[in-house]
Formats: C-alpha cells, structure tokens, sequence
C-alpha cells in the first residue's frame, strides 16, 4: 500500500539537512547537521576531503531515517559549494552511494524558485508580494512575488564565503565588518538592479539557519523549538541588536549566547551582516521569520510528480 512519505535533502555549503513529510505534506521528520561541506572551497575551488566525509557521514544516517519512514520518493540537492568545485562529481558519486538516489546540482536561479515555493506556501497572497530572502552558507537567494515569484536573483555572499574572505580577527575588526557590509550592499545593487520588484515588495520573509539563528538569540531559548520560530517577527531593530552583541564577542564568548548552536557560532556574525545589510537597504522594519524553505519546495516537488 501507497504511504505518500517523501523525503528531500539539501546538500549546502554549511548544513546537510532533510525533510520527510506524508502525502499530505505534514512534517514527518526534520533535520540539521552543520558538515560545512564549502569549508574552504572559495579559495582552493574544490570539496575538502574532510568536508566530503563529514557530509557523507550524514548522509548515511539520513539514509537510516528514510528508510524507517519507508519514503517511497527521494529526491537529493546541492547548491552553492558544488557549485563552485572542481570536484563534485566524485563528491556525488559517493552521496549517491550513501543516499541510494544521484544528487542533483542546482543553479541559483532555480534555489530561488524552491526556496521561494516552500516559504510562501502557508502564507497568505494578499500579504504580499513577497521578498523571499535565503541565506546559505556560500550563496544567498532573493525571489520576490505573491504566488510565484515574478523575479529571483542568486549572489556569492553567504555566511561561510564572507567569514572565510573577510573576518581574519576574533572578534572581527572594525574594519573586516565595515568591508563585509559593503561587499553585501554592492550584491543588494546588483539584486535591485536586476530584479527591480524587490524594491515594491511588502514584506520579507527570511530563511535558513542565520535567520532562525538571530531570531532564537532574540528569543533567548535554551532549546531550539520550531514553534516559537516559524513566523515569528524580526524587527529590525531586534537584528541589528543581535548583530552588534555577536560582532563585539569572541567565539568563545558568543557561544554562551541561548539559541546559538555552537558549531555556527563562527560564521553567524557573517549572516547576521548579510541580514542587516538586507534590511537596511531595502528599509524594512520588521522580517517573518520561516522554517520553511527550499526543503519543502523540493518535497512538494515529489509530491506532485506522477
């Protein structure tokens, strides 16, 4: 007999995580395992082998979960960090191996769409149009629209690629934060410039683990719980606090903070900038904060798919 469980992994550059969901869409089993698959891949071009085993570990215990749930679709991606290496076919023969389905590589453009199609689903259209922000750990995503998006744009800034490239100090220096800041603002022109709606939009939804993150630090909670964060709001001034008391610690220091996990505590100042620097420039007050993003874009691909 049919179940419908589907199952969908992401394969990004600071997070390995997976989703299994019924036929009806409901949340079966929901994961995240910080691997830094990208950890040095914007300087040498290629997966780091201890990357490569970190991610395929996961891989191998997700395969586990899977099974359990007898997910009769399983459909596996990689982003960014894949993206840029030299050496992904090997990485993807081997997590093909682990997960039993060949990985597929994602342009940004169609990250977007997925990221976009998963954060917007329970959210009403008339709130809209939408700017759809997800922030990886070597890219981030924009798509903006009410019910599809009308416009979608992918940049190299992401949490891992500006800590790797600009922050040489912990705390970073002045004048390391003041450079990532720029380097984001100068992205954010390229965005506007590109896909002028996202200037119209009416309200920004942020995704993935900085946003979750920033707003579980605001929260203060000791343990990561869903239904304090999915669509819980941001302010803007709450995001800039954050980012001011992580950008002033040691990592030492920051990982005391409730709500910050420790293995992201060394790229969180990078995608808290990123995140302000959004908020800033398209001056928005407040940001709806989403659990859901492109692993449930992918999984309602599986479920619609004959």
């Amino acid at each position: 007999m049919s179940t419908g469980v589907v199952a969908a992994i992401d394969c990004g550059t600071n997070s390995t995580r997976l989703l299994v969901t019924d036929g009806g869409g409901a949340t079966l089993e929901r994961l995240m395992r910080i691997t830094r698959l990208g950890q040095g891949t914007d300087a040498t071009g290629s997966l780091a082998d201890s990357a490569v085993q970190r991610t395929l570990e996961v891989l191998r215990e997700y395969r586990t979960i899977i099974d359990r749930h007898g997910a009769e679709r399983v459909r596996m991606a990689a982003t960014s960090a894949a993206r840029d290496a030299a050496n992904r076919s090997s990485f993807f023969a081997m997590a093909a191996e682990a997960v039993g389905t060949p990985p597929e590589l994602l342009g940004g453009d169609d990250e977007a769409r997925l990221s976009f199609q998963g954060a917007t689903a329970d959210l009403d259209p008339a709130d809209g149009p939408f700017l759809v922000v997800d922030i990886g750990g070597g890219s981030t995503e924009f798509a903006v629209g009410a019910t599809e998006p009308e416009g979608v744009a992918s940049t190299e800034m992401g949490c891992v690629r500006l800590t790797e490239k600009y922050f040489h100090h912990d705390p970073p220096a002045p004048e390391e934060l003041s450079q990532a800041l720029s380097v984001a603002r100068d992205w954010l022109d390229d965005v506007a410039r590109d896909v002028p709606a996202t200037l119209e939009a009416r309200r920004l939804v942020g995704l993935a683990g900085t946003v979750t993150t920033i707003a579980a630090v605001e929260l203060g909670l000791a343990a990561y719980d869903s239904t304090w964060i999915h669509h819980f709001v941001l302010t803007r001034a709450a995001a800039e606090d954050v980012f001011r008391t992580l950008a002033t610690e040691t990592r030492a220091q920051r990982v005391h903070n409730p709500g910050l996990e420790e293995a992201r505590a060394d790229v969180i100042v990078a995608g808290a900038a990123i995140l302000v620097a959004v908020m800033r420039y398209f001056d928005y007050d407040e940001c709806l904060v989403s659990e859901r993003d492109i692993l449930d874009g992918l999984a309602a691909g599986l479920r619609v798919t004959p």
